[in-house]
């Protein structure tokens, strides 16, 4: 039986998804207001820059991996007309319903998908981008999933992976008081739920680094790899190419 890490627990692989499901389902009314709080807003220059580097363009088709409440797409959804196509994607249904009627209230009725990263239900080379911001780390076999990022890519597509990463070590000590005192209580307050944000803060202790995250997708198959350093390696943007 193989086990895997929640956080800083470990647990049965098979029970992960479950419990990060559990996750999300809770945060879920919530999760954009947290996201603001718990980054002082920084999340949305993330973001943006993350579709800057991008550079979606018309015509493009793009698939959002692990895309919640929709910010990429309703970031990128725009530069691809006329005729380009974004795919709104997660394997949390409640998430994806709140990013949907999200998407809906801005005027974008985008295809939704519910799907596992580490089984996507799409052909190889579909798509010309695909982005996943913030999910990674969630997902029980990353190297799994980033093979089948790999695998929907066209030749000389991209893959774009934000995600939270390893920060400076002057900021260590400062970062880890904050995740570990500060986050829980900012959920227990405004959210209801101190164990999701609890969980938050750990499960960004035990994502691959930097360096390794960057071996990680040279292993999946991407032959150049470039890693962007944002707010002092507090998260990290790694864009893949296909070649």
């Amino acid at each position: 039986m193989s086990q895997t890490h929640f956080g800083f627990e470990t647990v049965d692989e098979r029970d992960k998804a479950r419990r990060v499901r559990a996750v999300f389902d809770s945060v879920a009314p919530r999760y954009d207001l947290m996201n603001d709080l718990m980054s002082a807003g920084l999340h949305r220059w993330w973001k943006a820059y993350t579709v800057m580097v991008a550079n979606p363009q018309p015509g493009q088709r793009v698939l959002d991996i692990a895309g919640g409440t929709g910010d990429l797409d309703l970031a990128i959804a725009p530069n691809v007309q006329p005729g380009g196509l974004v795919v709104h994607t997660d394997i949390n249904e409640t998430m994806l319903r709140e990013g949907r009627d999200r998407l809906l209230d801005r005027g974008w009725a985008l295809p939704t998908v519910v799907c596992d990263a580490e089984r996507l239900p799409f052909v190889d080379g579909a798509f010309d981008l695909v982005t996943v911001a913030f999910g990674l780390r969630n997902m029980t076999h990353k190297e799994l999933a980033l093979r089948e990022m790999y695998r929907v890519l066209r030749v000389g597509g991209k893959l774009l992976v934000l995600e939270f990463s390893k920060v400076a070590p002057p900021l260590q000590k400062a970062y880890d008081w904050y995740s570990f005192h500060v986050l829980p209580r900012l959920g227990r307050w405004v959210a209801g739920d101190e164990a999701s944000y609890r969980y938050l803060a750990e499960s960004i202790r035990m994502h691959p680094d930097q360096e390794t995250l960057r071996r990680m997708m040279h292993d999946a198959g991407f032959g150049h790899v470039d890693v962007h350093n944002l707010t002092a390696g507090v998260v990290a943007l790694h864009v893949g190419i296909k070649t």
